[in-house]
């Protein structure tokens, strides 16, 4: 059975341009055929193990609680969140950034 050809077109940054047009000429193929391999290599490299999503987040809040036993981090009054002050502070940078501040 013959495989069709797809033509896909990819954006690469400079430096990967480059190492492609080095890889193609030392392997005596062409560039196409440098992605294609590393496609296949990349089908045949072992999935990394995924973690189970419930247990990072029990153990960021593990971490997180472990944090309150940290004398640095619990000395004087805890931050008390104010959404005006936040409201303000955000407009503030808008308006400096249209005066062109």
């Amino acid at each position: 059975m013959t495989d069709y050809m797809v033509r896909k077109q990819i954006y690469i940054p400079k430096r990967q341009d480059a190492l492609l047009k080095r890889l193609a000429k030392q392997r005596g193929v062409s560039e196409a055929e440098v992605i294609r391999q590393a496609l296949e290599r990349e089908m045949e490299a072992p999935e990394p193990a995924m973690r189970d999503s419930t247990k990072v987040l029990a153990e960021i809040i593990a971490y997180a609680r472990s944090l309150r036993e940290r004398p640095e981090f619990m000395a004087g009054e805890p931050y008390r969140f104010n959404r005006e002050e936040l409201y303000e502070e955000r407009e503030s940078r808008w308006i400096r950034d249209e005066k062109g501040d």
